[in-house]
C-alpha cells in the first residue's frame, strides 16, 4: 500500500526549496512542532478528563496513544488530491511531501515516544523502530531507487505516462483492501463502541481544524501565495493515516484502542479536508487581497 505512493516522491524537487522558503517553513513548523503536541494536549484533555466519565483510564490511554500516532507523521498521498483539489503549486506540493518524508525518518519515531511517555504510555521502543523501517524505511528505499533506475533507463514521460499509471490501480487496490481489513478487525469495536468513535473523532476533528487554520492565517500574514497556503495548510492538517493504523495495529494489536483511534482518523479526516479544501477555496479572495497588487 505505501510503496506505489512512494514512487511518486521526487527527492530531486528538494533543489526547488528556496522558491517557496516560507511556505515550507509555516508547514514544517505545524507538521513537527504543533500538530502531535497539539494532539497529544487534546487527547489527554479530552480522554482524560472531559470524556473521563465514558471511558475507563486504562482504555484512555490506548486511545492517547493512538491519536498521537496519527497525528506524528504528515500525509504523503492524498495530500496531491488536496492540491489539485485547491489549484495548489505542485513544484512546492513536491518538495513538501519530499522533505517531510525524509523529517519522518528519523523524528517519528522519537516524537511518539515521547509523548506517549508524557501519556504514561508504554511503547516498546524496539517494536516502534522496527515499524518506521518496514512501514517507511523500506517503501521509501523501494520508491527512490524504483525511480532513479526507470528514470535513467526509460525516462520521465515512460516513468509518468505508463510505469505510474499502471500503478495507479495497485494503489487504489492495497488502500481498499487495507480499508477492509481494518474494518473487519474493527467491526466488532466500530459497532459496539460507536459512542467511543463519536467521542474519538472530537479531538480529531478540532485538530484537522486548528492545524489547517493557523497554516493558512500564518502563510497569509507573511504574504504566502495563496496556490501555497492552500495545500499548505492542507498539509499541516493532514495525517499519515496508512501509517499510522500499521503502526497502531503492531505495536497494540488489530482490537487495541490505539487501533481504532487511528482508524476514527480514517473516517474523519477525508470528509473533514474536503470541508478544508472548500474554506480554502471559497477565501481565495479574501486571503488575496492581504497580498501586494492585489
Amino acid at each position: 500500500m505505501i510503496y506505489p505512493m512512494m514512487l511518486k516522491v521526487d527527492f530531486t524537487s528538494l533543489g526547488s526549496i528556496a522558491r517557496k522558503p516560507k511556505g515550507l517553513g509555516v508547514t514544517l513548523f505545524v507538521n513537527w512542532l504543533v500538530k502531535p503536541f497539539s494532539m497529544a494536549v487534546l487527547g489527554w484533555m479530552f480522554m482524560n478528563h472531559i470524556f473521563s466519565a465514558w471511558i475507563s483510564p486504562e482504555m484512555a490511554k490506548e486511545y492517547t496513544a493512538g491519536l498521537i500516532i496519527l497525528a506524528a507523521a504528515p500525509c504523503t498521498a492524498m495530500v496531491f488530491v488536496w492540491s489539485y483539489l485547491t489549484d495548489g503549486d505542485p513544484v512546492y506540493t513536491l518538495v513538501q511531501v519530499a522533505v517531510n518524508d525524509l523529517i519522518m525518518l528519523v523524528a517519528f519515531a522519537p516524537i511518539v515516544m515521547f509523548l506517549c511517555g508524557v501519556a504514561n504510555v508504554v511503547v516498546p521502543s524496539k517494536v516502534l523502530i522496527t515499524s518506521v523501517v518496514v512501514f517507511i524505511v523500506i517503501p521509501l528505499a523501494a520508491g527512490w531507487l524504483t525511480r532513479t533506475v526507470l528514470l535513467k533507463s526509460h525516462g520521465k514521460d515512460w516513468f509518468e505516462k505508463n510505469f505510474l499509471s499502471k500503478f495507479h490501480p495497485v494503489t487504489i487496490f492495497a488502500l481498499l483492501l487495507t480499508l477492509v481489513l481494518i474494518f473487519a478487525f474493527q467491526a466488532e469495536n466500530l459497532t459496539t463502541k460507536w459512542f467511543a468513535v463519536l467521542l474519538l473523532a472530537v479531538p480529531i476533528v478540532i485538530q484537522v481544524y486548528f492545524n489547517s487554520a493557523l497554516a493558512y492565517l500564518l502563510m497569509r500574514w507573511l504574504r504566502v501565495p495563496h496556490n501555497v497556503a492552500s495545500p499548505g495548510a492542507l498539509i499541516g492538517a493532514s495525517n499519515f493515516f496508512e501509517l499510522a493504523v500499521a503502526v497502531a495495529i503492531t505495536l497494540f494489536g488489530a482490537g487495541s484502542g490505539a487501533a481504532l483511534a487511528t482508524v476514527v482518523g480514517v473516517l474523519v479526516e477525508v470528509p473533514v479536508m474536503l470541508s478544508v479544501c472548500k474554506i480554502c477555496n471559497g477565501s481565495r479572495h479574501w486571503y488575496q487581497a492581504a497580498l501586494p497588487n492585489k
